[in-house]
């Protein structure tokens, strides 16, 4: 087993590192995210034990690394490189350092069907029917959508996916 695992220990990182470079690219120019996000999140996360097991295969080498001072310069770089992005976004509270289009859609979800239909240029019945009609259960049009959602069985985000419908 150890044979094997430091024989695919490199090519794994070679691969994955590969597959992460190109969904980070994608990303980056927004070229279809729904497609990439997850495998970028996941495989970077799958990313961790092959990279484990070639620091601990290449150990020696690395550690000649460590002693020199253009490792410790390219980690303190690293770190401030993430920490232009880390501080930002943690200042950002009102939405938790999220894009604003989730504060928003949470702002949505806790409105009421008489709040939104008239944000959306409908009625509350047009809205309320809209609702039933995709199989919620709308018992009053003065309960927020996050509370038909839950009564309703279903997630919040079925709720914005109709509203987005009903807006184009």
């Amino acid at each position: 087993m150890s044979q094997l695992l430091n024989r695919t220990a490199t090519p794994l990182v070679t691969g994955l590192f590969l597959v992460s470079l190109v969904s980070g690219v994608a990303l980056f120019f927004h070229w279809a995210p729904a497609t990439f996000h997850a495998m970028h999140e996941w495989l970077s996360i799958v990313l961790i034990l092959p990279f484990a097991l070639h620091i601990w295969k290449n150990w020696r080498p690395m550690s000649a690394y460590l002693r020199r001072p253009v490792f410790a310069v390219a980690m303190v770089a690293s770190l401030v490189a993430a920490l232009a992005f880390v501080v930002p976004s943690a200042s950002n509270s009102a939405s938790g350092g999220r894009p604003p289009q989730f504060a928003v859609a949470q702002q949505v979800l806790n409105g009421s069907v008489d709040a939104v239909a008239s944000v959306m240029g409908e009625t509350p019945e047009a809205l309320g029917a809209a609702l039933s009609a995709a199989g919620f259960t709308v018992a009053d049009s003065s309960q927020s959508l996050s509370e038909i959602a839950a009564a309703s069985g279903q997630r919040p985000e079925a709720i914005l996916a109709l509203l987005a419908a009903q807006g184009s």
